[in-house]
């Protein structure tokens, strides 16, 4: 059982809660109630960050020393909304979030993952008729282990998951949020993920 405390108590945050305490984890899900992100922080040993990718630097930033030595696990894009209320231009162009939480945390362990699909699809991949991909990009391979296991609790199969380097590969990850809009409007707001045909 690991101790982990999920930021961000939307669509995703909540998926993820609900089904990592499913998996036999003691998860505190967070909302914005002042001081409760730096308590949960500070107790956790995994910090997953599922607060809306624009704020989400300011937010963590803030809890600074409450994420020293602890895992990040973000799993946020961040982005500019187009007029339709989806991802319309990344926030963070020849970068990525995950590098900007990295270079502004150096004392935490940032594993970006889980921000190529739809939210359904994070706790439940087997739900799409062909094998998903789930992407690791950090700079601590002990720290990717760790969230691999834990995407192995979510119902990833070892083989589904791929750890891309270092990291500055979020950039590439991330920046296939942009597909997400395009696919919506074309096939509707049904599961899917960005995978590698082999």
């Amino acid at each position: 059982m690991t101790t982990i405390a999920v930021l961000g108590n939307g669509r995703v945050g909540g998926n993820l809660a609900a089904a990592l305490t499913r998996a036999g984890h003691e998860v505190t899900a967070v909302d914005r109630t002042p001081g409760a992100a730096a308590r949960a922080a500070r107790d956790a040993r995994i910090v997953i960050n599922a607060t809306p990718g624009e704020g989400s630097l300011d937010r963590l930033v803030g809890l600074r020393e409450e994420l020293r030595d602890k895992i990040l696990v973000d799993v946020s894009n961040a982005t500019v909304d187009g007029p339709d209320g989806l991802p319309g231009a990344l926030i963070y162009p020849g970068s990525s979030l995950a590098e900007q939480l990295q270079e502004a945390l150096p004392h935490t362990r940032v594993v970006k993952t889980l921000n190529t699909m739809l939210f359904p699809v994070m706790t439940a991949p087997a739900i799409l008729t062909q094998a998903p991909d789930a992407f690791l990009s950090g700079e601590d391979p002990q720290a990717k282990q760790t969230v691999r296991e834990l995407l192995v609790d979510l119902g990833w199969q070892k083989e589904w998951i791929t750890d891309l380097g270092g990291i500055q590969t979020a950039r590439a990850t991330e920046a296939a949020i942009l597909f997400v809009p395009h696919v919506i409007r074309s096939s509707g707001f049904a599961p899917f993920a960005i995978s590698i045909a082999r």
